[in-house]
């Protein structure tokens, strides 16, 4: 117990050592702990909100405690269950739709001969991403509108129009397709980075070896990015119950509006346009983070087994 204890003290005193000799670059993190606590820890405060009948006029504190009479209206209300299932749905077609895109550009963009052009084409790819999603949704009825550039088009071609916004199944998809638009270029960014990391030689090795062009990409970029790839996987499961609420926002209207109401938009409506009830409000918050984090927690031992690549290990 004493060597234990020893070698324990020898460890602290060790560490208190590198502490003090790098104080000035933990100096410097004393803003972002200031920050983290103002702004994250403490609105934590908040989530009594979850466990109380809010009134006004009582304040947090002084509100009626309910237990968990909020969580389980989530699960008795009809509106609530079909935005779950709509939160998961469309999350999942994000996962499967929108998470192969930005790989495949960055290997594409990276194939280029010259590096002009490289950065013409990510230019063009990542512009989407500083549109705000009002500006998106504002191009996108002007175009598929019945009385849109699209269906004028095709008026004039002598086709039939189409009801993109109205039609709840082409709606979805549009929904996922304006979605990759947008986020392709920024998304592509990361995996771009990483294959800058991966050694030339390797390149220059399998040349000599014969290898394809295809072969170069499925056995050493793949390879190179994949713990990359393994890590944005990861961290988009545990964003599950956030679908994307700027863009439904903005471009959902009333005819679809009950084929795309996630969470985000369900705790909206029921806080700002029907009478307000803020601890089931909270209480869906906190339902959505507590499913995120288990979900975050699942794929990080889930994705480590399959590929061996972690978020983090606790080992």
């Amino acid at each position: 117990m004493e060597k234990r204890g020893d070698m324990q003290l020898k460890k602290g005193k060790k560490t208190a050592r590198k502490v003090w000799k790098a104080r000035y670059l933990y100096l410097m993190l004393v803003p972002l702990f200031i920050w983290l606590i103002i702004f994250h820890y403490g609105p934590m405060y908040g989530i009594l909100l979850a466990f109380k009948k809010y009134r006004a006029n009582a304040g947090i504190w002084g509100s009626q405690w309910v237990g968990l009479a909020n969580f389980r209206r989530i699960f008795i209300t009809p509106d609530s269950l079909k935005a779950i299932r709509n939160t998961v749905l469309i999350s999942l077609g994000r996962i499967v739709f929108g998470f192969p895109p930005p790989i495949i550009l960055a290997i594409l963009i990276n194939e280029m001969r010259g590096r002009k052009l490289k950065k013409v084409y990510q230019t063009i790819y990542t512009f989407p991403h500083f549109l705000s999603w009002v500006v998106v949704g504002v191009i996108m009825t002007n175009l598929l509108s019945t009385n849109g550039a699209v269906n004028t088009l095709m008026a004039g071609l002598g086709m039939e129009k189409v009801s993109f916004l109205t039609d709840k199944t082409l709606f979805v998809v549009m929904m996922f397709i304006t979605g990759i638009w947008k986020g392709v270029g920024w998304s592509a960014i990361i995996y771009m980075a990483a294959i800058a990391g991966i050694d030339p030689a390797l390149y220059e090795a399998a040349r000599i070896d014969g290898a394809s062009r295809l072969q170069q990409i499925r056995y050493i970029t793949l390879s190179g990015i994949s713990a990359t790839i393994s890590i944005v996987l990861i961290l988009q499961i545990g964003q599950v119950m956030n679908a994307g609420f700027d863009q439904i926002f903005n471009m959902r209207n009333a005819t679809v509006a009950g084929a795309v109401q996630i969470l985000d938009t369900y705790v909206y409506d029921i806080t700002f346009e029907a009478t307000p009830n803020y601890g089931f409000s909270t209480a869906v918050g906190l339902f959505k983070s507590v499913i995120n984090f288990t979900l975050l927690m699942t794929a990080n031992v889930v994705v480590g087994r399959l590929t061996g690549q972690r978020l983090y290990s606790s080992e």
